[in-house]
């Protein structure tokens, strides 16, 4: 965990016990969980709510760790997020991929590559329970490789890039069957390749790309969801292939002050290693 991030999350930790009144007028769950860029939603996907519990006359803040292992390679992501007066969030993510397998078959000198992400993220209509239209955001969330040398190398065109992503997203209070059932839908402009961790751009492809992101949840009732999620992906380098990402997904919320999302997830093939299946895990804490 880096130096500047600790304080941060220790500091949002340390606030979430005395922060236990804060938010009361939303309900359970409707802040979502910490999407694995540090955005407030699922975890593949960035949804329109924002991050924490406040309403239009308060804060709210999360902090979020996230791990994914598929064997061949693992995925460790933290951060932070902060939405004022339920209008405007700030998010700040770390992410470190495991080489792995791939490292161990090249013999590459790096084990790891790093990356920031730096998010922002703006309501601009609607609400997710109490209007009729759906509550609509739009976010960015601009990537930076901490180290670009191994992406350039295999054909990216740039370590660093932006995404920008329009986020529509309801709760039906009595949806499916009786329970609540939320539909999110996310349209994004992005040159990422797996997320910013492989660069932006490449030699099959160096433009912007517009793709698809959704999410489908059950509430079974106020403290635990059951859903779906799909992020589809852009495929711009050659040495290899990017397919889109699934999920399916169990979210518990014993209060809101605490969230934990585990998942099974299949994100294809992963810098050119096949059939990359495995177990995700996100706690976040949310005042």
């Amino acid at each position: 965990m880096s130096v500047a991030l600790r304080p941060v999350l220790l500091g949002l930790a340390l606030l979430a016990p005395a922060a236990a009144t804060a938010g009361e007028g939303r309900l359970l769950a409707t802040g979502g969980a910490s999407q694995v860029e540090g955005a407030a939603g699922g975890g593949l996907v960035p949804w329109a709510v924002l991050a924490g519990y406040g309403t239009r006359d308060e804060g709210g803040g999360t902090a979020f760790y996230t791990r994914v292992d598929t064997g061949d390679y693992a995925l460790d992501a933290y951060g932070v997020a902060y939405a004022f007066r339920n209008r405007l969030e700030f998010s700040l993510a770390r992410q470190r991929f495991d080489l792995g397998e791939l490292q161990r078959r090249l013999a590459l000198p790096w084990d790891a590559l790093e990356q920031d992400v730096f998010g922002a993220k703006l309501r601009l209509a609607g609400d997710l329970v109490y209007t009729r239209m759906p509550q609509l955001s739009l976010g960015v969330q601009h990537k930076r490789l901490r180290d670009g040398t191994l992406p350039l190398a295999v054909g990216a065109r740039d370590d660093r890039g932006t995404d920008v992503y329009l986020a529509a997203s309801k709760l039906w209070l009595d949806g499916a069957g009786g329970y609540q059932l939320l539909l999110n839908a996310t349209l994004r402009s992005t040159r990422a390749n797996q997320m910013g961790l492989l660069g932006h751009g490449g030699d099959r492809r160096g433009g912007r790309s517009l793709v698809f992101e959704g999410s489908a949840a059950v509430l079974l009732d106020p403290g635990w969801a059951v859903g779906l999620e799909y992020r589809q992906k852009p495929d711009n380098l050659g040495f290899a292939g990017e397919d889109d990402w699934v999920d399916a997904f169990v979210a518990w919320f014993p209060s809101k002050r605490v969230s934990v999302v585990a998942a099974w997830a299949d994100l294809g093939s992963v810098a050119s290693l096949d059939g990359q299946r495995g177990a995700y895990l996100s706690v976040q804490l949310a005042y």
